[in-house]
């Protein structure tokens, strides 16, 4: 078997710049999670960073924090079902032609 390290060298780069790509793409990518009926919305990028949070006034009642968390819980919980969709669907195809066969398993889809 003849292995010419120059072509190594230069799938290694393909790789870097794709990746790179990737990268940027998820930079991209944003969705947005509400709960309680917009009370609580969260908006997330594809690299799962916090963009904003947003709660209504109605639903800050000091005698009850727990559902305030369980609203937050659950906006941001919708959020990154979102942004999982969304990467699956937009870099999905880059990561196959890269040798990686599915990313949704990367975030625990099938």
């Amino acid at each position: 078997m003849n292995i010419n390290p120059f072509d190594i060298l230069k799938n290694a780069q393909q790789m870097q710049q794709q990746f790179g790509s990737i990268q940027e793409k998820l930079g991209a990518i944003t969705a947005t999670g509400a709960a309680g009926g917009g009370l609580v919305e969260i908006d997330i990028t594809g690299k799962m960073e916090v963009l904003a949070v947003r709660i209504k006034p109605a639903v800050v009642d000091p005698n009850d924090i727990t559902m305030l968390q369980d609203l937050i819980a659950a906006a941001l919980g919708q959020a990154m079902e979102k942004v999982k969709e969304r990467i699956t669907g937009e870099i999905g195809s880059m990561a196959g032609g890269m040798g990686i066969p599915n990313i949704a398993s990367i975030f625990g889809g099938t």
